[in-house]
């Protein structure tokens, strides 16, 4: 587990230069990314907030629950943040397309909007960000790529007139796949305790039936 989660924090480094990007380039990357399949049910996010001098300034936890009707997708994300301050967002999101998506949620002015093609999701949308006493409207660039072993990666570029003020980098699992993974350890511990306990009565046996040796025998 821990190798696959460092493993999927090394791909990040692919990810500096995501605005130059289209996302249409990845339609023939795999695994298959939609947001309504990954994020129904629950799934919980780590993350970090960095300046645009990469100093570290915030780190997260994020719990997602979702739900999908067919049409729209409602997310609940609860945010924990590392000097203990707490936020829920709920994300509206439709599907308009084959690709395409739009959504709202607190805080975000008009509707977000964007596209998921191949293996990743992007979309743009404005954001009122208190800051201090203040609010600041900015902008968040929002990519999303999923990895084959169901960890995904998200990185927002935040932007105000333009110019950047920071990166916030998510890292994404499905609950489903971490109980899955216990399942799995827990069924390897199961077969290896019955060997063990096989081994042990065959022993036994071995010690209470005693074979003759040919020069026994009269």
């Amino acid at each position: 587990m821990q190798s696959r989660f460092l493993a999927a924090m090394a791909c990040l480094l692919v990810l500096a230069g995501c605005s130059s990007m289209k996302v249409e380039e990845f339609a023939g990357k795999d695994p298959r990314f939609r947001l309504e399949d990954y994020f129904v049910g629950k799934s919980k996010a780590w993350g970090i907030f960095q300046d645009r001098f990469g100093t570290l300034k915030r780190q997260l936890e994020v719990d997602i629950e979702g739900t999908w009707d067919g049409e729209t997708l409602v997310l609940t994300e609860d945010f924990l943040y590392d000097d203990g301050e707490t936020e829920q967002r709920v994300w509206i999101i439709k599907k308009e397309g084959e690709h395409a998506y739009s959504g709202s949620a607190d805080g975000v002015l008009g509707r977000a909007s964007g596209a998921a093609y191949g293996n990743a999701f992007h979309w743009t949308y404005d954001f009122a960000l208190p800051v201090g006493d203040s609010v600041w409207n900015v902008t968040f660039d929002d990519w999303m790529f999923l990895q084959s072993d169901g960890i995904l990666i998200n990185r927002a570029e935040v932007r105000k007139f333009g110019f950047q003020l920071g990166t916030l980098t998510l890292v994404f699992r499905k609950l489903e796949d971490e109980v899955a993974l216990a399942g799995d350890r827990d069924a390897d511990l199961e077969i290896e305790d019955a060997l063990n306990q096989i081994e042990t009565v065959r022993r036994r046996l071995t010690q209470e039936i005693k074979v003759p040796s040919m020069g026994s025998r009269s």
